[in-house]
């Protein structure tokens, strides 16, 4: 049941996950992962390798071999337990791949272990995985807009997430935040973002850590008059966050928005009322002209001279 669960859910996403992979930072990162098998498995390479089986056959996997794998394919199903998206279960696949063919490459020769490195190293520093393009009510921030925008309105609630586009975690958040705003985003509740990554002053400022060791990103933070009023995660004595899992059902109940947003709904149709009433103050309306009275002396008048 184990296995057939994460089975099942990667065939209900396998249409997102082919389209993902057309993409060439996945279609390099699947070559990559598979980089090993392909060069124990291609007839005239493998015969050229050397190996620990006992019939001597170089184009199959040795028992040192098959051991590692099996240990790393443990590791990437624990580490996908706490997956929250899809992305974050590929991604999570193509790394502990790539850390299995460093093993392996340079427990069968210490050349091609430094060769494969070398290329892991470049392609880390110079390839980054395609940002979500997807559509959403989140409106940018930068250093010296954020204060003035979350201290407009005291009445209107903003939830920012900092994060830095080098964060494989807000990588794989942005989809899941997305939604969020497309479903709770009112004149009331606002979505927001700012890249902390890189404006410092505002990660001091917020006391949002972006140090990898301090597993602070991303981070939520409801705001209401340009007050805090709630964060996840929250951060221990030691600037740490306490573990927390991103998904949407978490942030819609620790973040109660169900009832933010009813409220906000009543925010904006008070504000709707309020400007019927300008435009009614604005524009009298416009009085029925009355016909003149004509006196009875000069209607006298006419009758004699008619007579």
């Amino acid at each position: 049941m184990a296995l057939l669960t994460p089975l099942l859910a990667f065939l209900y996403h396998l249409p997102q996950v082919y389209k993902w992979l057309l993409k060439p930072y996945y279609v390099a990162s699947l070559f990559m992962s598979i980089a090993f098998l392909m060069i124990r498995k291609t007839p005239g390479v493998c015969e050229h390798l050397s190996t620990e089986r006992e019939d001597g056959n170089p184009c199959d996997f040795d028992w040192r071999e098959v051991e590692i794998l099996m240990f790393l394919s443990a590791i990437v199903m624990m580490k996908n337990r706490r997956a929250i998206t899809v992305e974050q279960h590929v991604g999570n696949i193509i790394l502990f791949s790539k850390v299995a063919n460093v093993i392996l490459f340079f427990r069968l020769d210490i050349r091609m272990g430094l060769l494969y490195l070398t290329l892991c190293i470049v392609f880390l520093m110079t390839c980054k995985p395609p940002l979500y393009m997807g559509p959403e009510y989140i409106k940018y921030f930068s250093d010296k807009t954020i204060e003035d925008e979350l201290e407009r309105d005291s009445r209107v609630m903003w939830i920012i997430e900092f994060f830095a586009n080098w964060s494989p975690e807000c990588q794989s958040f942005a989809a899941v935040y997305a939604d969020l705003s497309l479903k709770y985003n009112c004149a009331g509740l606002k979505f927001g973002k700012v890249d902390i990554g890189r404006y410092g002053d505002v990660s001091k400022k917020y006391k949002v850590s972006t140090s990898p060791l301090s597993k602070q990103l991303p981070s939520l933070v409801l705001f209401q008059g340009g007050k805090e009023v709630m964060r996840r995660p929250q951060v221990d004595k030691k600037c740490r966050a306490v573990s927390w899992s991103f998904t949407e059902e978490n942030i819609i109940r620790e973040f109660n928005l169900n009832e933010l947003y009813q409220k906000s709904k009543k925010l904006n149709k008070s504000k709707g009322d309020r400007s019927d009433k300008i435009n009614e103050s604005q524009f009298p309306p416009v009085l029925e002209e009355e016909e003149p009275e004509v006196d009875a002396q000069e209607e006298e008048t006419e009758t004699k001279k008619d007579k």
